[in-house]
């Protein structure tokens, strides 16, 4: 249609054009476009028709200026499309006007299209010399945002970029992180699929296969590309195809049926009504346009006379496709001619299918974009009232210039151009659903706003339906999900989504899913069975609520008993001959001394704090010295009683009972002269033994100064030594209540004892150290006590005849 300015449009409504053989002798025909007719895409060519028949009838947008347009099939072929864009270029127009005030008839201001992103790129290409601004309805690809290159490209249609992202984030938010990837062999696929990959990458999403394919590919290679659907565990597919091309490969992939999967798809196909009836691809979701309402475009596209319908090849071809008729002349003897009675409005198809207009309205929007743009150069606003002159001569770059600046609202949706000749990206996630009839359906499930913040872009306020009509989020992972208590050690030659799950080491926990680390727990803590989380490690000590604290205590308290009942018996037999000889003072005291050195292992039970572990060792030390002192005294008071009896020697007076208190208290002075330097330079303390055992703490006493202790216990072992060599110079002197025999024999078990007590202490862990302790003060003390006083007590209470002067003076 003619007019004072003219738009051109573009779309594919054929899918091939048709194979010319040139001999090269004759000029060749014009290019042909072949193929059924693509319904949808003649919609979106009859609404560029009804939108601008809208404008041409409105008073407020170009009053009194009539549009133009003229409109061509590209048959979705860059070949043609690049000659159809020569052709708009060129106008068709065969007259040549000179004149300034007519009518810029032919010339087109913008063009509207294409389809395609690969075909697009072409018309850009070509038209980019000339200023002639496009504005596409469909073509997404990211790579047409660069304003270097395509510095005339615009579009009503989000770019992939947009698209790639919210594809990422949807695989992202159901836990896909395997998944194959299917794309066009085209600028659309390859570039839509490469910033989805990269997006993906991202998310921490790996792909098992990335596949391309096209149309004009031969048929064996769609066969690989439907064999390795079938062999992969990918179960998610992410395709960014054309409809033309996934339909392909559906029916290839319906030869012969592979395991379900579920297809994630772009807008260029998910959208398309006319892929509902691929039955393996219920439960697909996608992005789409949001869908909107254009008042009366229904109206338009059922209102088509058989006069309009001859008038148009392309609507000739889709009327008698319909009908199953042939109009006119065309019509064999034998076929069924079109005579009009046929009734548009039963028709089903893509074409008079208005319920869910998306794509539809980008053209309506690119339309009006133009038109706004010319109207801006063309018309004043003075007094409220718009004025334009149709004589105006403009240039389309003038045009160019105001479609940057363009911004309306048409029916409620807004329209304008970032600095890439971009919209604002929204989109609907859609999901195709069984109905109750058995039909799929397109469901709108959520919303994508690449306006809003990040994080908040996505919503889904609808439940989804799955593959094979499933409730449940399928499952595409190359490796289960690794629960906490382990990490991620990922497999060689593999994607980081494909890994083993290692449990953690010990003493680490991972407490989330999916940890790539492990991490030690604090220094008193300890993991549990499964490693996910720290507790508090068990604090170890030798209590009087344990079966070994409780046997040492009664061992204690059965030694205190008897060394107090052999104390008793003495004092009831203190002027019996025994008891008499063997230097009573001595024995009471060594009694009191052992008493103490047994109630002294208690101290070593419980929990150590500061004062029992000062009182534990310094206590120890200083009673076993009074102990052994009283031994040593005892066995001195044996050899010198043998001295006193030879003739002259006057020996015991200077060993009396006197001499004998001073050697006791000096033998003991001096260790406790030690244990006091040892708590004032470097005193025992409690401490947290954590190195001994890492699933528990040790609490035990520190020695402070090391030095100190082996002090203590060296000051011991040097009276037992010279009391045991004392005693064994004494044991063959002629007296039946000799005790040298005695003392011999009990400083030989204390000895041994404490000398096993070494080892035995330096390698016992934890509370044993304390329990090997107790052991040593315990077998020393019954030594001493059981070796010199059993038999004793033995004379004084089962052998009382042996207990008298007589008996005592016997010496054979």
């Amino acid at each position: 249609m003619d007019g004072d300015y003219v738009i051109g449009g573009v779309f594919s409504i054929r899918y091939y054009k048709q194979t010319v053989m040139h001999n090269y002798t004759t000029m060749p025909e014009s290019q042909k476009c072949t193929g059924s007719i693509d319904s949808r895409e003649l919609r979106f060519a009859r609404t560029m028709v009804f939108a601008i028949e809208e404008i041409n009838n409105s008073t407020e947008l170009l009053p009194g200026i009539k549009l133009g347009y003229q409109i061509h099939d590209s048959c979705t072929s860059v070949p043609v499309t690049m000659h159809v864009t020569f052709q708009l270029s060129n106008s068709l127009d065969s007259v040549f006007y000179t004149g300034d005030n007519c009518s810029q008839s032919g010339m087109v201001m913008a063009i509207v299209g294409e389809s395609g992103s690969t075909p697009s790129i072409s018309m850009s290409r070509i038209i980019r010399p000339f200023n002639i601004p496009q504005v596409s309805h469909f073509a997404t690809c990211a790579c047409l945002s660069d304003k270097q290159q395509y510095p005339n490209f615009f579009r009503t249609v989000p770019s992939d970029q947009f698209q790639a992202d919210a594809l990422a984030k949807l695989v992202k938010h159901f836990g896909w992180t395997w998944i194959g990837a299917v794309r066009s062999d085209s600028d659309y696929g390859n570039n839509g699929m490469a910033s989805f990959l990269q997006a993906a990458q991202k998310e921490g999403i790996c792909v098992e296969y990335s596949e391309s394919l096209h149309r004009t590919h031969p048929h064996s290679r769609i066969q690989r590309l439907a064999d390795v659907i079938r062999r992969s565990s990918a179960v998610v597919i992410v395709a960014f195809t054309t409809s033309s091309e996934l339909r392909i490969l559906l029916e290839e992939l319906a030869l012969k049926p592979s395991p379900p999967r579920q297809w994630i798809g772009s807008e260029a196909w998910v959208t398309n009504r006319d892929m509902l009836k691929f039955r393996s691809c219920a439960g697909a979701v996608g992005f789409s346009i949001q869908q909107s309402v254009i008042p009366s475009l229904r109206d338009f596209l059922l209102d088509l006379s058989l006069t309009e319908v001859a008038a148009s090849p392309e609507l000739t071809e889709f009327w008698e496709d319909a009908f199953n008729c042939r109009l006119g002349k065309s019509a064999a003897i034998d076929e069924h001619v079109c005579d009009g009675t046929e009734n548009i409005q039963t028709l089903s198809s893509q074409y008079t299918d208005t319920s869910q207009l998306r794509i539809t309205n980008m053209v309506y929007k690119a339309v009006y974009a133009i038109a706004h743009a010319i109207h801006n150069e063309v018309c004043q606003d003075t007094n409220s009232k718009t004025q334009c002159d149709k004589f105006t001569r403009i240039e389309s770059k003038q045009v160019l210039t105001q479609l940057k600046k363009v911004n309306f609202s048409q029916n409620g949706y807004d329209v304008s151009f970032d600095a890439n000749g971009d919209p604002v990206a929204r989109y609907e996630l859609v999901n195709w659903q069984k109905s109750e009839s058995g039909s799929i359906e397109m469901v709108t499930v959520g919303l994508y706003d690449a306006s809003l913040p990040e994080g908040q872009e996505f919503h889904i306020n609808r439940n989804l339906t799955w593959v094979d009509g499933d409730k449940h989020v399928p499952v595409s992972v190359c490796s289960d999900s690794c629960p906490p208590g382990t990490r991620k050690v990922l497999q060689k030659g593999k994607p980081i989504c494909c890994y083993d799950c290692i449990p953690c080491p010990e003493g680490e926990i991972s407490n989330a899913t999916d940890s790539t680390d492990c991490f030690p727990c604090p220094k008193e803590f300890w993991p549990n069975a499964e490693r996910d989380t720290c507790f508090p490690k068990p604090v170890e000590f030798l209590s009087f609520d344990e079966v070994l604290g409780i046997i040492l205590a009664a061992f204690s308290v059965v030694g205190a008993c008897l060394a107090i009942i052999t104390a008793a018996v003495f004092f009831c037999h203190r002027t019996s001959p025994i008891v008499r000889a063997n230097n009573s003072e001595l024995s009471f005291l060594l009694l009191f001394s052992l008493t103490l050195c047994f109630l002294c292992s208690l101290t070593f039970i419980g929990a150590p704090s500061d004062w029992s572990c000062r009182l534990r060792h310094t206590a120890f030390g200083i009673i076993f010295v009074l102990c052994i002192s009283c031994v040593l005294g005892k066995t001195i008071v044996v050899l010198m009683a043998f001295k006193a009896t030879l003739p002259g020697s006057n020996v015991m007076k200077w060993f009396g009972p006197t001499q004998q208190r001073m050697t006791v208290v000096s033998f003991t002075f001096i260790q406790v002269l030690i244990c006091t330097i040892w708590l004032l330079l470097s005193p025992p303390f409690p401490m947290k033994n954590l190195t001994t055992f890492k699933e528990r703490i040790i609490l035990e006493c520190a020695l402070g100064s090391a030095i100190g202790f082996w002090v203590v216990l060296g000051y011991i072992g040097l009276l037992a030594l010279f009391c045991f060599v004392l005693a064994v110079l004494a044991r063959k002197l002629p007296d039946n209540f000799n005790e040298a025999k005695l003392i011999t024999f009990s400083m030989l078990i204390f000895c041994a004892v404490w000398i096993t007590f070494i080892p035995a202490y330096v390698s016992s862990p934890g509370k044993f150290t304390v329990a090997v302790e107790i052991f040593a003060i315990l077998a020393s003390s019954f030594g001493l006590i059981l070796c010199i006083f059993a038999p004793k007590c033995y004379i004084i209470l089962f052998k009382p005849e042996k207990n008298t002067k007589k008996h005592l003076m016997n010496k054979n």
